[in-house]
């Protein structure tokens, strides 16, 4: 029953296994790369896996990845919001796509573009206050740099979500 002939045999287990395993964007994609953020998601699997589902834990756990994985799609849509305001409406998927053959375009823009990255972390609330700064960011803004648009796209994102006192969010979307 269980022959290695039939390609459809395990179809939605490799599914459900491709899924768990692209953490970050679409499902299937070869290209994906891991971060340090992937890992802490990999591992909640991992655990939550070993878990019954019944369980409390287990409960606890699938609530955390599903908060997890929102937040991510948040973050994302946030980039892609400012990205495409700055005129790059085509350009925005592949702008924050960052695969295993995403490489710095300029070594010297290394320190920049993480600067660029502190001070969008420190300053604006375009990512939730309880992030950690993922690399796969700083990959954006060396493009953004390369591009000479990073400073216009720190510009936008001040204003789409600034930093409130106690940092809170102005809102719960861009400001117009």
């Amino acid at each position: 029953l269980c022959s290695n002939n039939n390609p459809y045999a395990s179809f939605g287990a490799t599914l459900a296994r491709d899924e768990e395993q692209n953490l970050w964007s679409t499902p299937h994609d070869v290209t994906h790369t891991e971060a340090d953020d992937d890992r802490v998601l990999y591992n909640m699997i991992v655990v939550r896996n070993q878990l019954d589902k019944d369980s409390e834990e287990w409960q606890k756990l699938n609530y955390d990845i599903y908060t997890l994985r929102q937040t991510r799609k948040e973050v994302r849509s946030r980039w892609k919001h400012i990205l495409e305001d700055l005129g790059f409406q085509k350009e925005a998927d592949s702008l924050l796509s960052v695969t295993k053959l995403s490489i710095i375009s300029d070594s010297q823009n290394m320190s920049k573009a993480r600067d660029i990255l502190l001070k969008l972390s420190e300053e604006t609330n375009i990512f939730p206050t309880s992030w950690e700064l993922s690399e796969r960011y700083l990959f954006v803004v060396d493009r953004l740099i390369a591009l000479d648009a990073a400073e216009e796209f720190f510009a936008m994102a001040s204003a789409a979500y600034p930093k409130r006192p106690g940092g809170e969010r102005a809102d719960q979307g861009p400001r117009p």
